[in-house]
């Protein structure tokens, strides 16, 4: 079995597509992508963290304005107060590295106040959208670049359950919103992490318009997926449909979360048209 046809099998299992043409090592980095959880705590220098962030700038960006912007966190006393916003995650303690990725408007306002031009446009919801969407197109590019030099990430969106305590702690601006951390460090071989099963690519690939057709089959396909890897890590066997809409079910913030319009118009957004 090839390594493009193991990865695509641990990625879709039986629902796995085929391709006839081989990856190339950036496609491979991609599909070998998993979240890690557990850490060595070998240093990361500023050499390889520039190198990192150099990829993340090499990405695109929405009229080359470029509103975002990352915060490096080493100071073990810092994480500790950043984990304890974000869940009380260990991971965040454990490895060197604690990323937090800023939608951040407020180096335009800055940058009109400094040429006396008006900047009323910040106020739109769309200018706090380009925002986000810069900052994680940004953020991906990082991780792409992690994995690649032979870095574990994860992703930490509950640092959103406290934005405005996390802004504090960051000293961020007004119009700087933490939308949330990425762990970076050398895996622990002896804790290893495997990649997990996504959605049959019938479910999320659709051809010229949008069709649900095959959404019923192909999702009962992917539960007995998501349950085999489940049952092959030890994990609580869920059905992957009844945990995805328990994250929605309600408006009201969840687990004690800073409500995020409240959370914005803390941080010195105005997104009301």
């Amino acid at each position: 079995m090839s390594q493009l046809t193991e990865l695509l099998h641990a990625r879709y299992g039986a629902a796995a597509p085929k391709f006839k043409n081989g990856a190339n090592q950036a496609i491979t980095t991609l599909l070998q992508h998993r979240s890690v959880r557990a850490y060595l705590p070998d240093p990361i220098d500023d050499e390889t963290l520039g190198l990192i962030i150099a990829a993340a700038q090499s990405a695109s960006t929405s009229s080359n304005i470029q509103a975002w912007s990352v915060v490096a966190v080493r100071d073990p006393e810092r994480k500790a107060r950043l984990a304890a916003l974000a869940a009380n995650q260990k991971q965040i303690l454990e490895a060197p590295l604690f990323l937090v990725w800023v939608a951040d408007l407020s180096r335009l306002r800055r940058i009109a106040n400094q040429i006396g031009d008006p900047a009323e446009g910040l106020e739109r919801l769309d200018s706090f959208l380009v925002g986000v969407t810069d900052t994680t197109i940004a953020a991906q590019s990082a991780v792409a670049a992690a994995e690649s030099l032979g870095y574990g990430v994860v992703y930490i969106g509950a640092l959103r359950s406290h934005p405005d305590k996390v802004a504090a702690e960051l000293n961020l601006p007004p119009g700087a919103f933490p939308l949330y951390g990425l762990v970076v460090g050398k895996p622990d071989p002896a804790r290893p992490a495997s990649v997990k099963p996504r959605l049959p690519q019938k479910v999320v690939l659709h051809q010229e318009q949008y069709s649900a057709a095959a959404e019923t089959e192909a999702l009962a396909e992917y539960e007995k997926i998501i349950q085999e890897f489940q049952a092959s890590q030890k994990l609580p066997i869920q059905e992957w449909k009844k945990q995805a809409v328990g994250r929605v079910k309600v408006t009201e913030a969840s687990n004690g979360r800073t409500p995020i319009l409240e959370a914005l118009g803390k941080l010195g957004f105005i997104t009301t048209h």
